[in-house]
């Protein structure tokens, strides 16, 4: 059992007879009354986010989890085809399970989160960024890239991402994975 004091990102925790991986959390010393800490969990059965204040010192069953170095093989509908990159063994995995499956990239490398007691994989760990071709851009109008105005590009994994003006089919470019927007065009 563990207490609020160890919570931190990426946690695995038992709740309401789920499991949760905590992606947020702020511990909060209010003037008045106790302390306390507020945190984001998203189950890692369905999806769903959902916000949660625990009272310091409040006990949390902590579930073990193993990561390892998994790389993307390919789609199939709604599945997701990962290989351990060590034992070359295949997993396949749902499209809900991913944070930001429109921007997974073949052979691009991921860590999978495992329940030790279960051997069942919770989550999908992204990069931080990746980085992509853009495959269709509008062309930018010539005198309206002075102001931060941007269009909509679709990059080769089919994901559409707002990026500036200037931004042209070819280009390849940085993509953060946790919002899912452009951070800089990459040249190499």
């Amino acid at each position: 059992m563990a207490s609020t004091s160890d919570i931190k990102n990426g946690l695995c925790i038992k709740y309401n007879n789920d499991i949760y991986k905590i992606i947020e959390f702020l511990h909060v010393k209010p003037g008045k009354g106790p302390a306390f800490v507020r945190t984001k969990l998203r189950s890692l059965t369905n999806g769903k986010v959902l916000d949660n204040t625990f009272s310091a010192g409040h006990k949390i069953e902590e579930v073990r989890v193993e990561n390892h170095k998994f790389q993307f093989l390919y789609p199939e509908g709604n599945d997701f085809h990962f290989m351990n990159t060590e034992t070359f063994e295949q997993i396949t995995l749902n499209k809900n399970i991913l944070d930001s499956p429109d921007l997974l990239k073949e052979g691009e490398n991921v860590m999978v989160s495992i329940n030790t007691e279960t051997d069942l994989p919770l989550s999908v760990d992204m990069p931080a960024s990746v980085i992509l071709e853009v495959t269709y851009a509008e062309p930018g109008i010539k005198g309206n890239t002075a102001t931060n105005a941007t269009k909509s590009a679709t990059v080769e994994t089919g994901a559409t991402v707002n990026v500036p003006l200037f931004i042209n089919e070819g280009d390849k470019i940085k993509i953060d994975t946790a919002s899912g927007s452009y951070m800089e065009r990459v040249k190499e």
